[in-house]
């Protein structure tokens, strides 16, 4: 038996009839790129996370772009972001101009440790080379960032906040959905996220009238009344309609995913114990699970015993970003960067999407445990 690491198959079955009825609408009306199903997807997607404004875009990188190029963040400017992440976080502050700050990560939540931060926002201060704009929390795994710490820390410093939730869509902090727990945020619906399309797709969240006005100009190449009236420099960034119309679709059942998620996860905790470091969700908040991440020294030896027995894992993420070829001579928190170095070498995502069964996931355990033994 084939062990999907996530199951897009088993999902796909389950929304197939009606994704292409709104597939063949789509190929009558013949507007395929901003057609009315992506304002209608945008109001289904405000309505669920409780914000004013959703705006789709083609990505979940031109999501971390949009809000930056609308911010005018760039040359000069210093945005605060992780290195325990995917390259898209810096690599889209450094597409704009600005420079990257890597920032080390909680050893707990995997998230941006702000004392880290702090450090690194006092360093640039304190020498006047950049200016500080931006913090970019990355909610890794699903779980999100501590934001009302983080809100309070960008407030006293005159910054503002940008979350790249390209992993934790549907997540939630005392009762509030992602993309309303801070000034501006981002996600991905890349096929493998908790709501993803059938291609790239992204979109953007906030509650300021005036940024989002911004943002949707930037979306179509800066354009102001009409498309000969371009009034800043922007981006061709829109969402295909084909997207918006399976996205219209999972969102219909991403709750039940939701549920059986957090089942899937409630599940290994059970079956792992104490063999390896299971992740912990803090009271108040509910992860995603866009991935099920355990930590373990022997991390190596479960990947080769993993692979053996034909079980899918991924390593997330064994070299950091600031150890990147791309971002070798970055910068980094004063205090320097030693959970993410050491988490590059512990951690493994096991399989984890909705449709696990619980005796493909014993049977998972049971290679993780006869590795760590």
């Amino acid at each position: 038996m084939t062990i999907p690491f996530i199951d897009l198959k088993t999902q796909q079955a389950r929304i197939r009839s009606e994704v292409e009825k709104g597939f063949a609408k789509v190929l009558d009306h013949g507007i395929y790129i901003m057609g009315p199903e992506v304002a209608e997807l945008e109001e289904q997607l405000q309505n669920y996370c409780g914000v004013k404004h959703a705006i789709s875009c083609s990505s979940g990188t031109d999501a971390l772009v949009l809000p930056l190029m609308a911010l005018e963040i760039g040359r000069g400017d210093a945005v605060f972001v992780p290195s325990f992440t995917f390259t898209a976080s810096a690599e889209a502050i450094a597409l704009v101009g600005a420079t990257p700050v890597f920032v080390d990560v909680d050893p707990v939540s995997f998230n941006i440790d702000l004392q880290s931060l702090k450090a690194a926002i006092e360093k640039v201060k304190k020498e006047k080379v950049l200016t500080a704009r931006a913090i970019m929390p990355v909610d890794l795994f699903g779980l999100p960032a501590s934001y009302e710490e983080l809100n309070q820390l960008a407030d006293e410093q005159g910054l503002l906040v940008l979350s790249d939730a390209a992993q934790s869509f549907s997540a939630e902090d005392a009762d509030q959905k992602v993309g309303g727990l801070t000034h501006v945020t981002a996600t991905s619906f890349f096929p493998a996220k908790p709501l993803g399309c059938y291609g790239d797709g992204g979109a953007v969240f906030t509650n300021d009238d005036l940024l989002a006005e911004k943002i949707k100009s930037v979306r179509v190449h800066g354009r102001g009344t009409s498309k000969y009236d371009n009034i800043r420099i922007g981006m061709n960034a829109r969402l295909d309609t084909m997207q918006a119309v399976v996205l219209i679709e999972k969102l219909k059942i991403l709750e039940d995913e939701l549920q059986k998620r957090q089942q899937v996860a409630n599940n290994y905790a059970q079956l792992l114990g104490n063999m390896v470091i299971a992740p912990k969700v803090a009271i108040g908040k509910k992860s995603a699970w866009a991935q099920y991440t355990i930590s373990s020294p022997k991390r190596d030896k479960i990947a080769q015993v993993l692979k053996e027995k034909n079980i899918p894992a991924q390593i997330y993420y064994e070299k950091p970003i600031h150890k990147q070829t791309a971002y070798k001579d970055g910068l980094v928190s004063p205090s320097g960067l030693a959970v993410t170095e050491e988490l590059s070498k512990t951690l493994i995502s096991l399989p984890m999407h909705p449709y696990l069964e619980e005796d493909v996931q014993q049977q998972i355990a049971e290679a993780v445990k006869s590795a760590v033994l």
